[in-house]
């Protein structure tokens, strides 16, 4: 029998993960939360299903190609990958936050972005960055980082970031502010479509079970 592998993302909706994954019948081994761990594959209570603990950022790629059948991703992740073979059938109401626009204060006073053609844009989400300004009528040249965005306008790299916010306040500790929200952020259960059709019966019963605990 094949086995259902399960991609989990280390980092900082781990903990909610947790909630939910140790109430299922295929509990994964508790070491899959442990931060200092160095392990990476994980065992379960059912021997057909295990788990892997990979980057947020990476999940939707093992899914996609066939590594994981199963995952756990942010609405972000999924969007800016948009990959044709991952299907989102599940909602887990963890992991909320917001991708927003944010730049200095100090140059909102001297700006009007209604007279804009063109706009610098640092963000590890480029896809989305692009998508969202060219629906204003903006191209957009992007600076891609994966970290530190708060930086960049400080730095005279760009006017404006594009980012994941919660609470605002690391934008706030780095003289930002928030202009605008793009998309409101939650985390989704995703499945490989060409697994969902080999292994239907048994990626049903774990999206059910799923589903039933966070009802």
């Amino acid at each position: 029998m094949s086995k259902i592998i399960i991609a989990v993302p280390r980092g900082r909706i781990i903990k909610e993960c947790k909630k939910i994954l140790l109430k299922t019948s295929f509990a994964p081994d508790p070491l899959l939360f442990d931060k200092n761990t160095r392990k990476l594959k994980f065992k379960s209570n059912n021997k057909n299903i295990e788990f892997i603990k990979v980057r947020a950022f990476d999940a939707c790629t093992f899914v996609a190609f066939g590594a994981a059948q199963i995952g756990i991703a942010g609405e972000d992740v999924i969007q800016e990958n948009d990959y044709s073979e991952v299907y989102a059938p599940l909602d887990l109401n963890i992991g909320h936050c917001k991708i927003s626009v944010a730049a200095k204060q100090s140059l909102l006073k001297k700006e009007d972005p209604e007279t804009w053609s063109n706009i610098r844009v640092a963000t590890k989400y480029p896809n989305i960055t692009k998508k969202y300004f060219s629906s204003k009528g903006i191209q957009t040249e992007i600076i891609k980082l994966n970290g530190s965005m708060e930086l960049a306008p400080s730095l005279n790299m760009c006017r404006r970031i594009v980012d994941l916010v919660s609470t605002g306040k690391t934008l706030k500790e780095n003289g930002l502010v928030k202009i605008e929200d793009i998309m409101k952020i939650q985390s989704k259960l995703i499945i490989n479509r060409s697994a969902y059709k080999t292994d239907m019966i048994k990626i049903k019963k774990i999206i059910s079970e799923i589903e039933n605990i966070i009802s």
